[in-house]
């Protein structure tokens, strides 16, 4: 098969990109943490999931670098009171180092300890949204994030999204300076994940490659990220939900993982991660599934909007590429991936925003709330309510 053109278009009139001091990826990688810790700082808190039982190899890792270490187990994704707590261990153990190993929840929390710990106050002086989103004024202390799955990319983004029940919604602490140390990404702490898991971030990953790609801030570099991944989602992901110890399927959807947290922190999102968060905040709702539930019905809306608005736009000549990536077929339109997308998450049995308690009555709430996020900033083009509310019932 031929590799299809990429989309032409101008080029943006300026971009950044910044990532993660360094990146170390492979099988095995999590070996040489020790080492890598030990040039960052000498007593260390590790976040972790509800199960430490992943990290057992990075404690072991620490305890031969003489890295003293304490470990802080959440309860599931990051609230803003349970990294208060955190980082008052950190502090009260006089910790120099933080370390996320586990999910986007372990290396978000880490990332947000690692930056109050240097910005000291109530967080919501420095949170979006809910918050006055002030500026984080001091870097960050040395973090380290070890993804144990494959969807987030989180060890290499500026953000970490935390839960603020009061307000019902999820929120970014964000900042240059929140940026980890050291992403090491060892795909082998993959393996044997549970299908609904490697399922529903995957998506999110699937997700991540998409958004970004269509995005109003897609740039040269990013978008190379995004093609690749896309190509690796596209053979891999549904192979790893069958066949857990495929290695070679979940090398790819590792990678895949960490291009999309590299696109995204240097792009933008969208729609999908403009809804995530209101849903998540709302609602025990993984956010993956969420994503699964959202992005065949968000992609469909972007395309209707733009064939009406917009039919020049660079955006659907890239949903269109999106489709031959995916498909392998240099005809596909950009409605292929829409229903590659959709067929993908059926075959999974993916949950709807239903089996999440969402009725048509917090519709209203969850378009306002969008709103005002930051990933919807990003969306190719701006959607109307009626829009909003159509992709909603669609993915109900």
């Amino acid at each position: 098969m031929s590799t299809p053109s990429t989309p032409s278009g101008d080029l943006p009139p300026g971009f950044e990109f910044a990532t993660a001091a360094r990146i170390v990826f492979g099988v095995g990688a999590l070996s040489q943490v020790g080492s890598l810790a030990r040039g960052l700082g000498s007593r260390a808190l590790i976040l972790t999931g509800k199960s430490a039982l992943r990290a057992a190899t990075l404690a072991q890792s620490l305890e031969a670098s003489e890295v003293v270490h304490r470990c802080f187990a959440l309860e599931g994704e990051p609230s803003v009171d349970e990294v208060v707590a955190a980082t008052r261990v950190a502090r009260d153990s006089h910790c120099d180092l933080v370390i996320g190993c586990g999910g986007g929840s372990a290396m978000d929390a880490a990332k947000a300890v690692a930056a109050l710990l240097s910005n000291p106050g109530d967080p919501l002086e420095y949170l979006e949204v809910v918050g006055r989103g002030k500026p984080l004024a001091h870097a960050s202390v040395p973090c380290i994030a070890i993804p144990t799955t494959a969807g987030t990319g989180a060890e290499v983004t500026r953000n970490a999204v935390l839960s603020s029940p009061e307000h019902r919604v999820k929120v970014s602490l964000r900042g240059p300076g929140m940026l980890p140390r050291l992403a090491l990404v060892d795909p082998s702490l993959t393996y044997g994940l549970p299908k609904a898991l490697t399922a529903t971030t995957g998506i999110d990953a699937l997700t991540q490659l998409i958004e970004p790609y269509v995005s109003v801030r897609a740039n040269p570099l990013t978008d190379g990220f995004c093609l690749d991944g896309l190509r690796r989602v596209s053979r891999s992901l549904e192979k790893a939900c069958l066949q857990p110890e495929d290695q070679a399927a979940r090398e790819d959807m590792s990678l895949a993982s960490l291009q999309g947290g590299l696109a995204l922190a240097n792009a933008a999102l969208g729609a999908v991660h403009g809804f995530a968060g209101p849903i998540g905040g709302s609602f025990k709702a993984p956010h993956g599934a969420v994503c699964a539930a959202l992005l065949a019905t968000v992609m469909e809306a972007n395309i209707q909007a733009l064939r009406h608005r917009a039919p020049n736009s660079i955006s659907l000549a890239r949903f269109r590429y999106v489709s031959r990536i995916l498909l392998g077929k240099e005809d596909a339109g950009a409605d292929a991936a829409v229903a590659w997308v959709r067929d993908l998450t059926h075959r999974l049995d993916l949950p709807r925003l239903r089996d999440f308690g969402v009725r048509h009555e917090h519709f209203p709430d969850l378009i306002e709330k969008a709103g005002r996020s930051s990933s919807m900033k990003g969306n190719p083009i701006s959607l109307t309510v009626t829009e909003l509310k159509g992709l909603l019932d669609r993915a109900w």
